[in-house]
């Protein structure tokens, strides 16, 4: 019987699948079934808090740019599962998607192996990725590092660790020491690291593992660099300092023509037609630097944001750190049984704030620049919502 995309994803979403069990006994034992495709591909892996998807993306963009196939692996997706599995910037198909999900569902069942949505997900991009023969493989981690499904690669082309703060704390350890040990546990023997900072356990893993790490020497940003956001500087900073370490003979104009073409949605995108800014972030960190980027490019711009978040996230410090005194403040609650109460955003809230109702009409052209941030569940919602186009 054929199965369809929707049946695929019915399938990832399923209340069986769809959770998170760290752990690396259930993605070896699938990748073993399936003679162990990931061992036929040359990596490069990328752990952090903030800024791996732009840096997979930047990656990408220059390697495709270049003339390698280029694999990329990324999470979450903002519409689509595909958007997470592509070739030279070309998303899995859906026939392709759901003949490996159901496939691989399959031979796990046989084999009593009780895979997650991400386990699922993770073996059937290395399996399309070897089928495909990629030259490169980017992966970006789901959650933390060391114990990520991701992480089942013997070895990578360089490991990179982004900026490390605090998220996820109840699995990756509540001290940023904690955390940043959970992350360099990408970091493979013999293979060079390049991360963000100097942490010491960075320098620790690595000399253990007889492995180089540099840290991200700072690049100037380039004139026709398309993603936006003064954070963005670090995530190139890496990129380009890996990109020099395993491909330096890669051409100039190859790295300009990525830097132009290079895509990464819903992170500082701005919205011509509604005088709009969309951006994903959705922890203290993330909401810091997209404050810091709109008082960049927009100093003077009187503000709008519509902010929702989950409840596990330390939404009263990123309230604290968003807001002017003269900000226009919305909360969401959205259609996820993980989403905080209006109620209680209200309550911590610095500044006077309102519900976003069914029957709230916003004026995009009234000359304000709006915001929506804090959880990329609710930007899937209230794009169709509010009937915004941002692909």
């Amino acid at each position: 019987m054929y199965k369809s995309y929707q049946d695929a994803v019915n399938l990832l979403t399923s209340a069986g699948k769809f959770h998170i069990s760290l752990g690396l006994d259930r993605i070896t034992q699938i990748l073993k079934l399936l003679d162990n495709p990931q061992d036929s591909l040359k990596c490069i892996h990328v752990a952090g808090t903030n800024g791996k998807g732009s840096v997979c993306s930047i990656l990408s963009a220059i390697l495709t740019a270049s003339g390698k196939k280029i694999g990329l692996y990324t999470s979450p997706h903002i519409f689509k599962y595909t958007e997470r599995i592509k070739i030279s910037d070309n998303p899995i198909s859906d026939s392709d998607f759901a003949e490996y999900v159901f496939d691989i569902s399959k031979l796990a069942d046989k084999n009593n192996i009780d895979l997650t949505e991400f386990e699922i997900l993770t073996a059937v991009m290395f399996k399309y990725f070897a089928d495909k023969k990629v030259d490169v493989a980017i992966l970006e981690t789901g959650l933390g590092g060391r114990f990520d499904a991701t992480n089942v690669i013997k070895s990578n082309l360089c490991a990179i660790i982004t900026h490390i703060d605090f998220d996820h704390t109840e699995r990756l350890g509540k001290t940023i020491d904690k955390i940043a040990f959970e992350k360099s546990g990408i970091i493979k023997p013999n293979c060079p690291c390049i991360a963000a900072e100097n942490f010491e356990v960075f320098k620790n893993i690595a000399a253990k593992n007889n492995s180089s790490l540099k840290i991200a020497s700072e690049v100037k940003t380039a004139d026709n660099f398309a993603l936006k956001g003064v954070y963005q500087k670090q995530n190139l900073s890496l990129a380009l300092n890996a990109i020099n370490t395993v491909f330096p003979d890669i051409d100039k104009s190859a790295i300009d023509t990525g830097l132009k073409n290079v895509k990464h949605i819903c992170r500082f995108q701005y919205i011509k037609d509604k005088n709009l800014i969309i951006d994903s972030a959705h922890n203290p960190n993330g909401i810091k630097a997209l404050r810091q980027s709109l008082d960049f490019y927009y100093p003077d711009k009187k503000r709008r944001f519509i902010f929702g978040c989950l409840k596990n996230k330390d939404y009263p410090q990123m309230l604290q750190t968003l807001f002017k005194p003269d900000d226009e403040v919305y909360f969401y609650k959205f259609n996820n049984k993980n989403s905080c109460q209006t109620s209680d955003l209200r309550k911590v809230c610095p500044i006077s704030s309102l519900e976003l109702l069914d029957d709230t009409r916003i004026n995009f052209n009234d000359g304000k620049l709006t915001v929506i941030c804090g959880s990329m569940y609710m930007i899937v919602e209230l794009t169709q919502k509010l009937d915004i186009r941002i692909i």
